[in-house]
């Protein structure tokens, strides 16, 4: 491992004026504490291991809300906690790639 943590995971928390398209007005920041919660449990957070962060704006939120992860940098897109568990459980659990999730 060359850094701090093995994985980092961003969730875009934007929240973009005059009702342009962002991830806030997708749920995007109890999304973000769903994945800090479940990580925690599942034993996967702390040096070494995987750490869930609030990201700022990501620029593309005209994707549906979005989330990347380091090192791969692999975007991901979601609409629900059971999409959150599939991209837990699949990448950061056993380091697959969620192909119907992956943004391009």
């Amino acid at each position: 491992m060359s850094g701090y943590f093995q994985r980092h995971v961003f969730f875009c928390l934007n929240q973009r004026e005059a009702g342009a398209a962002c991830c806030a007005t997708h749920d995007a920041a109890a999304m973000q504490g769903y994945a800090k919660d479940r990580v925690k449990r599942l034993g996967l957070s702390g040096p070494g291991k995987v750490r869930i962060n609030k990201a700022g704006c990501l620029d593309r939120c005209e994707e549906g809300p979005c989330l990347v992860i380091y090192p791969e940098g692999t975007w991901y897109t979601y609409v629900d906690r059971e999409d959150i568990d599939e991209i837990i459980d699949s990448h950061l659990v056993h380091g697959r790639e969620v192909v119907r999730l992956k943004l391009r």
